[in-house]
């Protein structure tokens, strides 16, 4: 094994923990940054882009008919081919912390639909279930199993949030551990089954799992109820007749008590497990190799990096799977007052150069990688989430230069903490959340008037419900500084009135005067 550190072109702070890393083609991409950078990316996914120990971020392209796909953290994913020898796969990915701290309860199917030297553009589709659906929930595993020549996905473990009739204001925000069902999902028919069994008694979250033909290997994970880590090793095996599928489990001698550890496969039947922790505040910092042959598991220890003092004094740290046999390690900074976002990297490389240009293998890994915890990681900041500038599909390919944060705005002058009206009232010093969606930084709208300007939504008067509507609609805004512009241009212009001719007055008929003596001779005779 080798580490080595990789320097960051400061944008480390994207990355937290949480993260999940996708592999296409040899091509590792990001997902689950904590906010969108430049604010007018609405993608969520990068190209990680590593050159001479530096790490860059390229923006990833999406297809015109992908649905969106918010950034997640803590999801479950695994790969998905049409049959067990298939080159092309897709990512399935289920659940998560959404933006604004809610769990997500949606399944993705993610592909890549064309690939160029400059452009790689994925296409993103929504799943719906019928049946025994699965809670939105976050730190679980997602499987995909082969048996008889049929495929399914195998769901199992994780975190949700407290019932609403069972909350209190104390604990509004409070988690609990899954029921531990095991869901298996048949997308061919849209269809899920759970299943209860009587060797899962405890419910479990960020735990690992290994997939090889019909058989499932569950290891560690944190349970919540009992605030302990599994010793225990499980192996669920699915069987797929044509008719009602059979699981069955069994508990294994020679586990791991060990939670949010990262799994990375070195070749068809060898894995490496690395990082994760013994207990809350005890990184576990031995490494195991993971061999699969037939039905069989043999885990033994295997022969740890040479870790660097700052990872060996750290309190926690996070990372993910890169594939072929290399993993993605994060430890925060130590000066954490200086550069609260700030977080140092390295790649452990699980086996030689020469190994690395051996085939990807169809066998399926899945875990929870990052810090179980997720109240210690820098939280979403869902202000950052509102964009109304750009669609998924406005990148061009020569305008998807890497991602530097030096690129970003002053926020001194044009972010967050700026005086954005007359009126302005938000005060860096004294500023408490205004609107339910907020944690850290106030909610902003982008005025569409000109160049765009940003300002606080809570400036504007703007109620959340307008607020939350007009970032769903992706529709112009304008501030109450130039809402009169736009109603001029929005205005039809007046229509100059023809001018009417004034009618002519009506002239007097002339009346014949007649003399006393003719009135009574005429009055004599109309009484006659």
């Amino acid at each position: 094994m080798s580490l080595q550190m990789v320097s960051t072109v400061s944008n480390s702070s994207l990355l937290q923990p949480g993260f999940s890393l996708l592999n296409f083609d040899g091509h590792v991409f990001f997902f689950g940054q904590k906010g969108w950078p430049k604010r007018s990316c609405p993608t969520g996914v990068f190209l990680l882009d590593i050159k001479q120990n530096e790490l860059k971020m390229k923006p990833a392209f999406f297809s015109k008919d992908s649905c969106y796909l918010p950034p997640l953290r803590y999801p479950a994913l695994c790969t998905l081919r049409s049959d067990a020898k298939a080159d092309e796969y897709q990512y399935i990915i289920h659940g998560g912390k959404t933006p604004n701290n809610d769990l997500s309860d949606k399944i993705y199917f993610m592909s890549l639909v064309s690939k160029t030297s400059k452009k790689m553009t994925f296409q993103c589709i929504e799943k719906d279930l019928g049946g025994d659906v699965p809670e939105a929930r976050y730190g679980h595993t997602i499987n995909v199993v082969h048996s008889r020549g049929r495929s399914m996905s195998v769901l199992f473990g994780g975190r949700s949030y407290t019932p609403l009739a069972q909350r209190t204001t104390e604990k509004w925000n409070s988690v609990v551990d899954c029921v531990p069902s095991v869901f298996l999902i048949d997308f061919e028919f849209g269809c899920c089954t759970s299943y209860i069994l009587p060797e899962l008694q405890d419910g479990l979250s960020f735990h690992v799992s290994i997939a090889r033909d019909d058989t499932i290997y569950i290891l560690g994970g944190h349970s919540l109820q009992n605030n302990t880590r599994s010793p225990n090793l499980y192996k669920v095996k699915i069987d797929l007749p044509l008719g009602t599928p059979a699981v069955t489990c069994t508990i294994l001698p020679g586990g791991v008590s060990v939670s949010s550890a990262i799994v990375t496969q070195i070749s068809d039947t060898e894995f490496v497990l690395v990082g994760g922790y013994h207990s809350d505040n005890q990184k576990r910092l031995v490494c195991n190799t993971i061999v699969l042959e037939d039905s069989k598991i043999e885990i033994v220890e295997s022969v740890s990096p040479e870790w660097t003092p700052d990872i060996k004094h750290c309190r926690t740290w996070f990372g993910c799977d890169m594939g072929k046999g290399s993993v993605l390690l994060g430890i925060p900074g130590a000066n954490k007052q200086l550069s609260p976002d700030a977080n140092y990297f390295y790649i452990l490389r699980c086996k030689g150069a020469e190994e690395d240009k051996e085939e990807e293998s169809i066998t399926q890994i899945c875990s929870q990688t990052s810090s179980e915890d997720p109240g210690d990681s820098t939280p979403f900041e869902d202000s950052e989430e509102f964009c109304f500038s750009a669609e998924a599909n406005s990148f061009d390919a020569d305008d998807a230069d890497t991602y530097n944060e030096d690129d970003e705005e002053d926020e001194s002058e044009t972010g967050y903490w700026i005086t954005c009206c007359a009126s302005c009232n938000i005060d860096i010093n004294t500023w408490v959340p205004f609107y339910s969606t907020e944690l850290n930084k106030p909610a902003m709208i982008l005025c569409s008037s000109g160049a765009g300007h940003w300002v606080h939504a809570q400036c504007m008067d703007l109620s959340e419900t307008m607020l939350i509507r007009l970032s769903e609609a992706n529709v112009k805004y304008f501030c109450n500084k130039h809402v009169d512009l736009n109603k001029g241009l929005q205005t039809p212009q007046k229509m100059v009135c023809l001018k009417k001719q004034p009618m002519k007055p009506l002239r007097k008929k002339k009346t014949m005067k007649l003399s006393t003596s003719a009135k009574k001779s005429f009055l004599r005779r109309l009484f006659e």
